[in-house]
């Protein structure tokens, strides 16, 4: 659909009891899950990598059991990011990315640094923590995403630091945390916390039909005229962007039929 960039529908993890016989064929093996799951959906956030690190085997594996195109979304060390002082976090930033995770080679995709909704925004420290985040790891590109839950960071000094470091905010649709559409970075990583296991495709039909016109204006490159911006007065740059929608938290019966269906409906607006 023109000159635009690419849009990945997912989910979080791929093993969840209750997608057995739902989303997964019945007595389909546990060590199937990762391979079905990559090949109907376009990515994966793995929230294990936030509990603790894993072998550069296991990365390997991984990337071994999709296809091409498929990418991973890393959750970044809970011991990177639940401190008093973040400038501090250096030694675990580099821990986390030196496990190995660069075996995961183009299926590497954003890495999410997930603050606790306590934390609040301190400008320098936060900064610091900016500063110690690589573009580059074992010679491979890295992305970097952070989610903020706490009000404090809802001001244009938050957005302009992270303009300033080329790092994308969570534009997290949650029924507590703030929501920061804000775009900072030549990616856009949206996480959707307002679904149902009452409802078939997760969010309603409406809802879903509104999310993926935004989609679609992200990767254009302009910025959804329904969303309130953090600060209006921002001007990214008007260029084709990456963009991530993932179907997770509330909802998360449903996250892959979520996840498939707006990729149907993205599917069918090209």
């Amino acid at each position: 659909m023109g000159n635009m960039g690419k849009i990945r529908t997912g989910i979080g993890g791929w093993t969840f009891e209750p997608w057995e016989g739902t989303f997964y064929p019945d007595k389909l093996a546990k060590k199937k899950q990762l391979e079905y799951a990559a090949s109907k959906l376009d990515v994966i956030e793995v929230n294990g990598t936030y509990y603790g690190s894993q072998k550069p085997e296991t990365f390997a594996k991984w990337a071994a059991d999709v296809p091409d195109g498929f990418v991973f979304s890393l959750k970044a060390s809970r011991y990177s990011t639940n401190r008093k002082i973040l400038a501090e976090a250096g030694e675990s930033v580099e821990r986390f990315l030196g496990q190995g995770l660069t075996e995961l080679g183009d299926h590497l995709g954003p890495i999410l640094w997930q603050f606790a909704p306590t934390k609040k925004f301190e400008p320098d420290d936060f900064e610091a923590f900016l500063k110690l985040l690589p573009a580059k790891q074992d010679g491979l590109a890295l992305r970097h995403v952070v989610e903020v839950r706490h009000d404090s960071f809802q001001v244009p000094e938050f957005i302009a630091l992270l303009s300033k470091y080329q790092v994308a905010a969570v534009c997290a649709d949650h029924f507590d945390y703030p929501m920061i559409p804000d775009v900072t970075a030549d990616f856009v990583y949206s996480r959707l916390q307002k679904g149902s296991d009452n409802i078939k495709t997760c969010y309603a039909e409406a809802d879903m039909a509104a999310w993926v016109e935004r989609l679609e204006i992200w990767a254009k490159g302009s910025i959804p005229g329904d969303l309130p911006l953090i600060d209006a007065e921002h001007k990214p740059a008007k260029q084709p962007r990456d963009v991530f929608a993932f179907f997770i938290h509330e909802g998360k019966v449903n996250a892959p039929q979520g996840a498939m269906a707006m990729r149907d409906l993205l599917d069918s607006r090209q």
